[in-house]
């Protein structure tokens, strides 16, 4: 439906005359005339207003699908930093009342875990900061440094609270409900890695292995990690060496030697493997992980400069690859590389 006979509609159902609609607007009775006969638009600044007048959302006003809402949250949600509370509790609303839906029901559940972390992610921003803050204004007071654990993933010295047990209990259940799914496999063995429970994730390894969709190669980096677990370093050297020798030109067998040499402070070995990495990347447009860790360990190693080069370049991606002026992401790496100059 147009705007201008959705406008009309809800006018009719919220009992207004023209002039009274207008009067509210604090426009002329003429211009709501001109809306509803698609003579001219409402101005974007008064859909708002539109929209608490009528009691509906401004989605509510352009009559857009439930797909096109989906698609209007998830965007929103990919580039801004944080929703204003009439916003997300639109957004909450429509999305629960989704959730049923036998058409939208899985991607509304995904988006509404996406909104409900997007408002714990802008919060604990903030709460890392103001962490920071108190820790620095009394250094020596034991108070705020549990927050920044939560909020940033700092290190906590107590086993009991770094373990995944509770991640891997709950994906071994995912993985025993879903057997031949592959994926489920790979984030359980990820979290068993982390703690070090390396006969375990050895035992499901051999199980995703033996599935139709294995992917040999990542088999392979999986082997070498869990020999790490054990502390076996020559073999696990081993295992990533054949494999960036048998996979020179695959860039996703590059990129995983290059975060194992990364996991294990071999700098060097993984700016190399990072590089080559992302060269052989055919795709477009490609993804800035392997910059990403470039610019962390220049930083790691005080090369802030080279960092900061390593920003140049990731902004160059994002504005002639993805096309992006005003991204989110695109604001932070350039802030990043401003703090790096600095540094410099």
């Amino acid at each position: 439906m147009e705007l201008g006979k959705k406008i009309r509609q809800l006018r009719f159902r919220a009992g207004l005359t023209q002039e009274q609609l207008a009067e509210k607007l604090g426009i002329g009775a003429q211009s709501v005339s001109k809306w509803e006969n698609a003579v001219a638009m409402p101005d974007i600044s008064a859909l708002p207003l539109l929209a608490e007048i009528f009691g509906v959302s401004i989605d509510d006003l352009f009559d857009l699908t439930s797909e096109q809402r989906l698609n209007r949250i998830e965007n929103s949600l990919d580039i801004t930093d944080e929703l204003p509370q009439e916003l997300f509790k639109e957004y909450e609303d429509f999305l629960k009342a989704q959730l049923k839906d036998e058409q939208n029901g899985q991607r509304a559940t995904s988006l509404i875990a996406y909104l409900y972390w997007h408002r714990m992610n802008s919060c604990a921003a903030k709460a890392a900061r103001y962490a920071k803050d108190a820790i620095r204004t009394a250094p020596e007071v034991k108070d705020c440094q549990w927050i920044l654990n939560k909020a940033e993933g700092h290190a906590v010295w107590d086993w009991n609270m770094s373990n995944h047990t509770r991640a891997i209990n709950f994906w071994r259940g995912v993985v025993e409900e879903n057997p031949g799914v592959r994926l489920p496999y790979m984030y359980l063995i990820d979290n068993l890695l982390a703690d070090h429970r390396a006969d375990e994730a050895e035992k499901y390894l051999e199980r995703a292995s033996r599935l139709p969709n294995a992917r040999n190669t990542m088999d392979q980096v999986y082997r070498a990690h869990i020999a790490l677990a054990r502390f076996d370093e020559k073999t696990a050297d081993k295992l990533i060496e054949d494999l960036v020798s048998a996979h020179p030109e695959d860039d996703g067998c590059l990129f995983e030697a290059a975060q194992y040499y990364a996991e294990k402070c071999d700098y060097a070995k993984a700016i190399d493997l990072y590089e080559r990495s992302f060269e052989k990347d055919e795709r477009r447009p490609r993804f800035c992980d392997a910059l990403m860790a470039i610019a962390d360990i220049y930083e790691i190693m005080g090369s802030y400069a080279k960092a900061a080069q390593t920003y140049d370049r990731m902004i160059e991606l994002l504005e002639k690859e993805w096309g992006l002026t005003e991204d989110t992401q695109l604001a932070e790496a350039k802030k990043e590389k401003a703090r790096l100059l600095e540094k410099a």
